[in-house]
């Protein structure tokens, strides 16, 4: 007999609690009970099988945050359908790569990115079907209050259909089902999410809906998660952190909040407004609130943060520092992990700021192994090696790559190619990609050292550092540094890490840049800035 689905689960034993709010700036908030968010999912569910989706079938949603998106991730578990993110930053060379890799037979899109759609349509010949959504037109004359609580509607309203649909385009007010429960055998449903791809191009990690059962209830009750905790979005839904963990919400019957796109000042306001407990943040967008003005901070109220899940890429220490001046310090819990591997190791508070560039211990029911080139397990303490994992959370496979998964895996364990070290107390620290690791004059240069010296520095705001080949010493160390102050120059940042590092260490070539290229995850992309600064520096 096949078990309740979750979300039913939750409607059932708490109709009337507020499940999802999305409150945009000059819209009117728009939220949903667990009842009527349910029915949602639902009328996509059946929208979808009316279709002809079957179990198994990959489904493809486009959009950033939003009622509807959050929805249609539940409504392709309740077909049994494997749930697809598409990226809605990549161009349109890189979504039809995507789309055609994954085999995907539907396409549910914001209505925004229905240009994008319609120029490659002909192009992404296995889907079936393009539905496109839309939310309600904006009302500039109506301002969201400060006191503002969810309230629960019955359903999403819908708008007129918009005009100009490409042709095999469907509006989803023709496309929305019934709201009875579908009746459909989940076993086959999942979840597969592109990796960033900082190499070549991304690959669909697969993994099946009931992996890392275990994990994710051993990671909750470390976190002390609680129901009545209000989870709020900093970050896109397609990324596996942010999505992953706003799914636990929704299963543990909390309310989420989810903030459209991302701005520093409105994600305070949410947080104030909607008093929220629990987030999943990349280092960048947190950058942006702490070093939003002190003036600028003091309008919104904080205090109800209880956990600030770090992760995506490494925080440096000098972010914790700025964090647990602004927000609880008991909130500030860092996961090391990735979209192939899950959750496998966890930094707690009370360590935050005594074991700087640590990423913690392993997380519940995860063995982690270091092992040499040659293959030979590290059993020393500070002695680098590539990191491996066993456990129930390690994705399935790449889709239509199983060679390259099968690369990834030594005997049941698995990596995603990071080097790291573990100290006497069983804290690891990342070292780095083991690709991005610089050899310069026969020592070993590790960029995430380097980033973390500088970073220090309050006239930096962000640095990338990579290895460029070098005829006297194999490579040599650059920096591409984005700034807080435009009067800081390169000289005075070279002197800077004279002061924090080994003279092998200190870049010999810094690049004073606006912006550093990442992927949608906020992952660096240095493959990117090694192709911009192969060439030789410009003499002056």
């Amino acid at each position: 007999m096949q078990q309740p689905d979750l979300l039913t689960s939750v409607a059932t034993a708490h109709p009337d609690k507020t499940a999802v709010v999305d409150d945009r700036p000059g819209q009117p908030p728009r939220s949903l009970s667990y009842e009527a968010f349910n029915h949602y999912v639902n009328r996509i569910a059946n929208g979808l099988i009316d279709l002809g989706v079957k179990p198994g079938e990959k489904v493809m949603w486009l959009g950033q945050n939003s009622i509807e998106v959050a929805a249609f991730t539940h409504a392709a578990r309740k077909t049994g359908a494997v749930s697809v993110p598409l990226n809605y930053r990549l161009t349109d060379d890189e979504s039809i790569y995507v789309i055609d890799n994954s085999d995907s037979v539907v396409v549910f899109a914001d209505i925004t990115f229905a240009p994008l759609l319609g120029r490659i349509r002909d192009r992404i010949t296995k889907v079936r079907h393009v539905v496109v959504f839309h939310g309600p037109q904006p009302q500039a004359d109506t301002q969201p209050q400060a006191d503002t609580q969810p309230q629960a509607d019955t359903q999403p309203q819908a708008d007129t259909q918009p005009q100009g649909l490409l042709a095999g385009q469907m509006p989803e007010a023709d496309f929305l089902g019934s709201t009875d429960e579908p009746d459909v055998d989940q076993s086959h449903s999942g979840t597969m999410i592109y990796t960033s791809g900082t190499t070549g191009n991304p690959k669909g990690a697969v993994r099946h809906r009931a992996s890392g059962e275990d994990q994710r209830i051993g990671l909750l009750q470390l976190f002390g998660v609680r129901p009545d905790d209000v989870y709020i979005t900093c970050g896109p839904l397609y990324h596996s952190g942010p999505g992953g963990f706003a799914a636990i919400a929704f299963a543990l019957g909390q309310t989420v909040v989810l903030q459209h796109k991302f701005e520093a000042e409105d994600w305070l306001r949410l947080i104030d407004t909607y008093k929220c407990s629990s987030t999943f943040s990349a280092p960048t967008p947190i950058r942006m609130v702490v070093n939003l003005n002190d003036e600028v901070k003091a309008r919104y109220d904080r205090s109800s943060m209880r956990l600030m899940v770090a992760n995506a890429a490494p925080w440096p220490f000098a972010l914790k520092e700025a964090y647990v001046k602004d927000f609880p310090p008991e909130s500030l819990w860092e996961v090391y992990g990735s979209t192939e591997m899950g959750v496998n190791t966890v930094l707690a508070p009370d360590d935050q700021l005594r074991k700087p560039g640590s990423c913690g211990r392993a997380a519940p029911f995860v063995e982690i192994t270091l092992f040499d080139d040659d293959g030979v397990a590290i059993h020393e303490t500070n002695t680098p090696g590539e990191l491996f994992v066993r456990a129930s959370s390690v994705f399935d496979t790449y889709y239509k790559a199983e060679e390259k998964y099968q690369a990834d895996d030594r005997d049941g364990w698995h990596t995603v190619g990071d080097m790291a070290y573990i100290d006497d107390e069983g804290f690891y620290f990342i070292c780095d990609r083991k690709k991005d690791m610089i050899i310069s004059g026969g020592m070993n240069i590790y960029p995430a050292e380097v980033e973390a010296a500088l970073e220090h520095h309050p006239g930096i705001f962000e640095v990338a550092v990579i290895g460029l080949p070098d005829d006297d010493w194999g490579e040599t160390v650059l920096a591409v540094v984005v700034r807080n102050d435009d009067s800081l120059d390169a000289d005075a940042i070279q002197t800077f890490a004279r002061e924090q590092l080994a003279g092998y260490k200190i870049p010999r070539r810094i690049e004073l840049v606006d912006e550093i290229p990442k992927t949608g995850s906020n992952k660096m992309l240095k493959r990117e800035l090694r192709e911009r600064y192969a060439k030789p520096a410009a003499t002056t």
